[in-house]
């Protein structure tokens, strides 16, 4: 009997090499392993900033991004139901109101008409999922964001220069996704990915902001202040210190604690060279799960058409019809061939944080539908073309015992 992980980290002698270099080097925090990477990645992304900031998580930078922009107490920002906690717990972190809003029917993406009947005069920033790797519709978001301007109040210089509602991303699962032609993190405001061990590109720990500019806002101000959010308000970072006779420092705010490490970063830079082929091999996996599940009626994310581009980070599939127990048995099934599948997500409001909050799975019935009969495959770069079959197979058998 094969083992099949759901998804471990890809990590190759490259990777190793680069870490060692990183402990050799004597400098292991922040530094210069950490700036390159941020570059290739605002290189790679193509926002108009020219810029990204490297974190220690998608949290982090999503966080960041919602401090910058001066959310906070008496605002609301929108997040889709259906997605994992760090998409809306940021909000909760700033003391804003969390506005949760379903998914269209039938769909792992939010329902368009729905969240434009959720902004009112307090919405600040809506945050989309790219759910998967595979982009929402941003056409539709800015759209939506543009028809409801004359509800916006700024409250502070950014949000006064935009003069607008923030689309903040969540492009956790996304990072090297396209959307008409564009790469996700040069399309939203801001992008927030992760680097996460179970990722398609990974840093262990870590994740990155990217941002397009805003008229009238200085890019190098904003990556100051990213930096400062970072590194508690300390005018220099660490390495700036070492400089000899550069002690001297000041406190500026009594900010946090969330920067990315050099040793971190020299993971990315090797999966940043392979990147491109992992990329491939994630498209190469799915198109043969997609022909040989689809003519059985199973459904799954769209992940390649003519909209978008994924980045292939998970294989959704839907059994129409079985039952959340008959969900439950074929993971378990899949697990008695050493096959490990996955559930993605349970919808917010049944997790115990979110129902203290106030919110009810029965308001959002779309979620719950799409939620009852989902299961995750096995979809990562260290799977073998054998095992790619016996996911196969062993799927296939499942379904037809339903």
């Amino acid at each position: 009997m094969l083992q099949v992980p759901f998804s471990p980290p890809d990590i190759s002698d490259e990777e190793i090499n680069e870490v060692v270099a990183a402990l050799r080097s004597g400098w292991i925090t922040t530094g210069p392993k950490t700036k390159e990477l941020e570059k290739l990645i605002a290189e790679y992304c193509g926002n108009t900033s020219g810029r990204a900031v490297c974190l220690n998580s998608q949290t982090a930078c999503a966080e960041m991004a919602l401090r910058l922009l001066g959310v906070g107490e008496g605002d609301e920002v929108i997040v889709p139901v259906y997605t994992y906690t760090a998409s809306a717990s940021v909000v909760h972190h700033v003391g804003a109101k969390l506005v949760f809003v379903d998914v269209a029917k039938d769909s792992f993406h939010i329902d368009y008409d729905k969240l434009a009947a959720a902004i009112t005069p307090a919405t600040k920033v809506i945050i989309p999922v790219d759910l998967g790797g595979a982009p929402c519709d941003y056409d539709r978001i800015f759209e939506i964001v543009e028809s409801k301007k004359h509800l916006f109040t700024p409250k502070n210089d950014i949000q006064k220069a935009m003069g607008r509602i923030s689309v903040n991303s969540d492009a956790a699962h996304a990072f090297g996704a396209t959307f008409k032609g564009k790469k996700v993190g040069s399309i939203a405001d801001f992008s927030a990915f992760s680097f996460h061990a179970v990722k398609n590109f990974t840093t262990a720990e870590g994740g990155a902001l990217t941002w397009n500019s805003i008229p009238g806002i200085d890019d190098e101000d904003i990556y100051k202040k990213l930096q400062l959010f970072s590194l508690h308000g300390q005018s220099k970072d660490a390495l700036s210190k070492t400089k000899l006779g550069a002690w001297e420092y000041d406190i500026v705010a009594p900010y946090y604690k969330c920067n990315m490490t050099d040793i971190a970063a020299a993971m990315g830079l090797a999966q940043f060279r392979r990147y491109p082929q992992m990329l491939q091999r994630r498209k190469e996996i799915i198109e043969r799960f997609d022909n040989a599940l689809r003519p059985l009626g199973v459904l799954s994310l769209e992940h390649y058409c003519d909209g978008y581009q994924s980045s292939g980070h998970l294989y959704l599939t839907r059994i129409p019809g079985i039952t959340y127990e008959q969900r439950n048995e074929i993971i378990i099934k899949m697990a008695e061939k050493g096959i490990s599948c996955n559930v993605h997500y349970k919808p917010l409001p049944m997790h115990t944080a979110y129902k203290n909050l106030g919110f009810d799975i029965k308001d959002f019935p779309n979620a719950y539908k799409m939620f009852e009969n989902e299961i995750s495959l096995p979809l990562h770069t260290c799977l073998t073309d054998e095992q790619v079959e016996y996911v196969i197979k062993n799927y296939c058998e499942c379904v037809k015992d339903v």
